[in-house]
């Protein structure tokens, strides 16, 4: 079933980074089996000597997916703010993946500088998908700045330990029912991102549990399929857990045959 994001129709609700892919060719058939149409890129990636922008374009073009550009290894809002323009301009998109890291150790967002990049990004016409944690207030800053989507972390980027705190996400889809979420972040296996969708987030964003697997493009199906699961469980409507058991046939007013 489609949906709207940011002013676009869209079906997958699998988002797809492109890092670290042992060839372009992997990396484009990856994209097709995952069938996402929304990748993300680093524009300080993109900048090393031998990665030319016109190269990602191909594969990009190919897959019919649209462009995120991130800004992956700032420190700064003033870096960030930077390196947002810069993507605009080369990859002509007003879409920007904000990230601001605080923390070299487990690449934790700053949300203070996340806060300050975001309110200027939105001033200058940018659509802001802010990679942040799962704290509710800091959460309730960035929406109540103008963002329509959060990209809250599960775990630490690339530690594929999956969602370590359920009740902090829980919590953020009961308090903000109208904010696009994505778990962005600490997926590791297909179950982590069912149990994401099935928490009412609206998509999945990874890149290394597909990246570093043996047959990415497998990897790729398996995660498509989990998404689809979950949100599927999420729209049909979860059991509740009980702290006892419950027959599955009642048999109160029915004789016993002995």
């Amino acid at each position: 079933m489609s949906y709207t994001l940011a002013g676009q129709t869209l079906r997958s609700r699998f988002f797809l980074g492109t890092a670290a892919y042992p060839s372009p060719l992997i990396l484009q058939q990856t994209i097709a089996a995952a069938g996402s149409e929304l990748v993300t890129v680093s524009l300080r990636r993109q900048l090393q000597p031998g990665n030319l922008p016109s190269d990602f374009y191909r594969i990009i073009q190919h897959s019919g997916a649209r462009l995120l550009p991130n800004t992956a290894g700032c420190r700064t809002a003033r870096e960030a703010i930077t390196l947002a323009h810069m993507a605009r301009e080369l990859f002509n998109t007003h879409w920007i993946k904000l990230e601001v890291v605080g923390d070299d150790y487990t690449l934790q967002p700053d949300p203070v500088e996340l806060l300050e990049a975001t309110r200027q990004l939105l001033a200058d016409g940018f659509e802001v998908f802010p990679y942040c944690t799962d704290d509710l207030v800091s959460c309730q800053r960035l929406v109540d700045a103008g963002c329509k989507v959060l990209m809250p972390w599960g775990a630490p980027i690339g530690s594929g330990q999956g969602l370590l705190n359920p009740w902090a996400l829980r919590t953020l889809r009961a308090r903000l029912p109208d904010v696009f979420l994505v778990v962005d972040a600490g997926i590791g296996t297909p179950a982590h991102a069912v149990q994401a969708m099935e928490l009412g987030f609206d998509a999945v964003l990874l890149n290394s549990a597909v990246a570093h697997s043996p047959d990415p493009v497998r990897m790729a199906q398996a995660f498509r399929l989990a998404i689809e699961s979950g949100r599927l469980a999420w729209e049909a409507g979860i059991m509740p857990c009980q702290p006892m058991a419950v027959a599955t046939t009642p048999v109160t007013g029915n004789p016993l045959l002995l």
